[in-house]
């Protein structure tokens, strides 16, 4: 058991017993480094409930808990700090009873209350950039860590596949194209299709810039250009369903859900359920409907459909346009709701969606609730901030976006030179090498991206992430491989019984260092869950540096394979061992692999 556990009820018992008091909550801290102890009781929170100094209070608790609990063996106070030194037999307990560091600090999925997480999402008229990658990354690691901490999840996306934006790259396509295929341009086809996208924006200004010689007004002529009412005609077609359109519509998507897939793979992450906005764009009006009759919504003279949320502290939303259709609102709205149809047992939602959307779903949110759906009040806006390259803003209409295929290589090949200068895969063949490379590469970029919190901005700096000092992914995985080292060389010293309990009584006592990394393997179940609670895979980035940092100071500080009795080199074999087992836990949450070698 945690030791928090055991003295948060023997601290409340202690305020009870001692003054006559009931502490509804108890604050603990690691003690300082500089200060004897293991963990510490914060005395200044309680003050609020017990009278007296706070060095005095200290005191009595704990003498209380010196007296009443096997495990603290002393204790001190330094102001309103109450340092405790809890017994090296329970942190030797606790570990020896790690039974399975693979699936330690995981919790089975309970048969109800799964969540669906929606990640990705992107449109059909361009390739996944540096944006995308975050959003994918956050969305699937945070996806595995509900699942860790006890939930049953479903991983989706809704695939923005129609809109005047699809039409424009098919249009273009259509004038400039001559009949170019992913096959026979070599290209990948989310590739080729964005390339048309750039193609239009460029041909739709030239014809702003001729109407505007022409004595044309800017805001006319961006109405008015011609290649732009072809979209938009394009577009009419398409929802009339005009054979030809739709039969482009269909092969031009082809390419790009192919050039998707490629991308997905090459990240490392995956869906369970896909859906497209062509299929749930009309979803939502009987919704709507039945929500005008229960007077949910109120329709203006025009005939449009609103709601007014102005009590709530937002304003009024349209939901229906005037002529009936719907907006995104009302696709949102009807998507929702289905996805509770088709995976009944969802307790709740998140959505992985840039800041830039925040107001959308506090609607949304609120439109549900409502609406009288239970479930709406566990949905979840995963709101993250933009990501910046030193070169600054990216846009996708001017082909200054950095593709997320072109990143991902270029990462490859910065691991692979940094690697080469270190100069330690002579033993290597060359395709084992390029597979190391990658692992470090992206390794170096899922982490980067992940260890910052979601709502935070990101200023990405490829070089620096692939640094292996500091707080970095090829870091952590470098010192996986050093304990795979230490592992292998083990087993070639015929070192036995490596999976037995440690006694105390054979090693007499443990070193503060081994304490130390045991104290912070204790902490890993209870990270996973704040994980959880906070959708924040950054908790676990960071849990796995402070973990990586502490057994770096162990390894430096005390001989393992060197120790000369046998007990003691046995605790630090198989502390190494699971410190390595909770690092590959921890990473395979972030979607992040580790090398066996390095």
């Amino acid at each position: 058991m945690n030791i928090q556990v055991v003295l948060d009820a023997k601290v409340k018992e202690a305020a009870h017993s001692l003054f006559g008091v009931t502490l509804p909550t108890v604050e603990f801290q690691p003690t300082r480094k500089d200060f004897e102890g293991d963990i510490t009781v914060v005395i200044f929170p309680m003050l609020r409930y017990l009278k007296g100094n706070p060095e005095q209070l200290g005191k009595q608790l704990g003498d209380y808990l010196h007296n009443e609990l096997e495990e603290v063996v002393g204790f001190n106070v330094i102001k309103g700090f109450l340092n405790l030194v809890i017994r090296d037999s329970f942190y030797l307990d606790f570990f020896n009873g790690i039974k399975n560091t693979s699936d330690y600090g995981f919790i089975s999925a309970a048969a109800k209350d799964a969540v669906l997480v929606e990640y990705s999402s992107p449109n059909t008229n361009k390739p996944l950039h540096l944006g995308h990658i975050r959003n994918n990354l956050l969305g699937y690691s945070v996806a595995r860590i509900l699942k860790a901490s006890g939930k049953k999840v479903y991983k989706t996306q809704i695939v923005n596949d129609r809109g005047i934006h699809i039409c424009k790259s098919m249009l273009a396509w259509q004038k400039f194209g001559h009949g170019e295929t992913p096959e026979s341009t070599g290209l990948k086809g989310d590739k080729l299709v964005g390339n048309y996208y750039v193609a239009f924006d460029q041909a739709y200004k030239t014809e702003i810039a001729k109407m505007m010689a022409e004595g044309i007004a800017r805001e006319v002529a961006e109405k008015e250009a011609p290649l732009l009412l072809e979209a938009q005609e394009m577009l009419q077609k398409w929802e009339a369903g005009e054979p030809q359109v739709v039969a482009l519509w269909k092969k031009m998507n082809g390419w790009v859900y192919k050039g998707f897939e490629i991308t997905y793979k090459n990240l490392g992450v995956d869906f369970d359920k896909l859906y497209y906005e062509s299929d749930t764009y009309l979803l939502g009006k009987d919704v709507v409907a039945d929500g005008l009759s229960k007077g949910v919504f109120y329709k203006k003279e025009d005939g449009s459909v609103w709601i007014d949320l102005t009590d709530e502290g937002l304003d009024e939303k349209i939901v229906l346009r005037s002529d009936g259709t719907a907006v995104y609102m009302t696709q949102d709205i009807g998507t929702a709701i289905q996805r509770v149809r088709d995976y009944p047992d969802i307790g709740g939602m998140v959505y992985t969606v840039g800041n830039e959307q925040d107001y959308h779903f506090k609607v949304l949110f609120l439109i549900l609730k409502k609406l009288g759906y239970s479930w709406s009040e566990n949905l979840y806006h995963l709101s993250y901030g933009m990501v910046d390259l030193p070169s600054g803003k990216m846009k996708s209409r001017e082909g200054t976006v950095v593709d997320a295929d072109d990143l991902m290589e270029e990462m490859t090949q910065t691991a692979a030179t940094i690697s080469r200068e270190l100069g330690k895969l002579e033993d290597y063949s060359e395709p084992e090498k390029w597979e190391l490379y990658k692992m470090i590469g992206l390794g170096a970029l899922k982490y980067y991206i992940l260890k910052v919190d979601p709502k935070k901005r990101i200023l990405f700096n490829p070089e620096e992430s692939v640094d292996f000092q500091g707080n970095t992914g090829p870091f952590i995985q470098y010192t996986y491989a050093r304990i795979q080292s230490i592992l292998r060389k083990a087993e070639e010293l015929g070192l036995n019984g490596l999976e037995n309990k440690v006694h105390l009584e054979a090693i007499h006592s443990l070193d503060p260092k081994e304490k130390e990394l045991i104290k912070q393997l204790q902490l890993f179940p209870e990270t996973i869950q704040l994980a959880a609670q906070n959708y924040s895979p950054a908790l676990i980035a960071n849990y796995t540096y402070d973990l990586v940092k502490e057994f770096n100071s162990f390894y430096q500080q005390v001989s393992i394979l060197g120790e000369t009795e046998e007990e003691k080199k046995k605790l630090r074999v198989q502390l190494s061992k699971k410190v390595g087992e909770v690092i590959q836990s921890a990473f395979e949450l972030l979607g992040i692999e580790v090398p066996e070698r390095m």
